[in-house]
């Protein structure tokens, strides 16, 4: 469990609800508050890849489908319906569970893990090709538009607004969201359904022969995980107001939230988080660099693979062994 939570997870997880609060009384400009809520949009979306990649041990690599999904669905809903965002992103990540029942059934027949890669990215394939096709609905590659924000919240004399030219409100919005599902997600890990899930990642067998019913306890998981990716899809989509198929469910999104969870550190709690928190800030500050940007973001990639090649968390945890034995 050590190697999971590391040390103290819930003040850990404090420390940063702390850090997060801070964030919108310092000098910052909107640009350094909307990095930092892409970042938190995306350590969602990689904390619920993690459950299933990390936590059960599928090598999934079909979960940004679930961020299509939940992100599709609730934009579709809020524009057309004229539902409130407020209820369509729910809706989303219900659909996107629903997605991850339907998918996960095939999966589980299923035993070779190069096999489920190759299945789960078929599946996200299917996904985009299907929202380019509904140029009716969703007009293809050319880009959903006119996506409606979240609806004003008013607080005393303040009203928070949120959309992207909403710093502010759509941080705090982010950060609420990021500490609620991951608050929950500690909870459940910490609890019997945590254990269940390793059992079943260490020692399938064993697990079984204690009487766990493995189907149930993967399709679970794997709804569970897809609603939280489909979750943050959705809010991303009333974030960023517009959307495209291959900018959610392209190649590029399944590279860069398959490097925050690597980079972090598979099957660590805190360790998409702060592969979120590095590859973000990195995408954005090699910008300047141009053509040359991918090329160097993907050299401190290896980089960092090679220093840390469990992850940061990982090598976080190593530093407070050494420190504990040589004292």
């Amino acid at each position: 469990m050590l190697e999971v939570f590391g040390r103290r997870p819930y003040l850990v997880l404090l420390g940063i609800a702390a850090f997060l609060f801070v964030m919108p009384f310092l000098p910052l400009n909107d640009y350094i508050l909307h990095i930092l809520t892409i970042f938190l949009i995306f350590a969602v979306f990689a904390s619920g890849w993690n459950l299933t990649l990390g936590m059960l041990g599928l090598k999934t690599l079909g979960h940004h489908a679930f961020f299509a999904i939940g992100a599709y669905i609730s934009a579709i809903v809020a524009y057309y319906g004229g539902v409130s965002p407020w209820l369509t992103i729910w809706i989303g990540a219900m659909t996107a569970a629903v997605a991850g029942i339907i998918i996960g059934f095939p999966i589980l027949r299923i035993r070779s893990m190069p096999h489920v890669a190759i299945v789960t990215l078929a599946f996200a394939e299917i996904v985009r090709l299907i929202f380019s096709n509904l140029k009716e609905i969703t007009r293809g590659e050319l880009g959903f538009w006119g996506i409606p924000p979240f609806d004003p919240i008013q607080i005393g004399e303040t009203t928070l607004r949120f959309g992207i030219g909403n710093a502010v409100g759509s941080y705090i919005l982010a950060a609420v969201f990021f500490l609620a599902v991951h608050i929950a997600l500690l909870v459940l890990l910490t609890s019997r359904t945590g254990l269940t899930f390793f059992a079943i990642r260490d020692a399938e067998a064993a697990a079984e022969s204690l009487g766990v019913h493995l189907s149930r306890w993967k399709i679970f998981a794997f709804a569970l995980s897809a609603g939280v990716v489909g979750l943050s899809g959705a809010i991303y989509a009333h974030y960023v107001m517009i959307l495209t198929p291959i900018s959610v469910a392209g190649p590029e999104m399944l590279i860069t939230l398959l490097a925050m969870i690597i980079v972090g550190g598979v099957g660590r709690f805190f360790g998409p988080i702060y592969g979120a928190l590095l590859l973000t800030a990195a995408s954005e500050l090699l910008r300047e660099f141009g053509d040359f940007r991918m090329l160097l973001y993907g050299v401190g990639i290896i980089f960092v693979v090679f220093v840390a090649p469990q992850g940061l968390a990982a090598l976080k945890l190593k530093q407070r062994r050494g420190t504990t034995s040589r004292t």
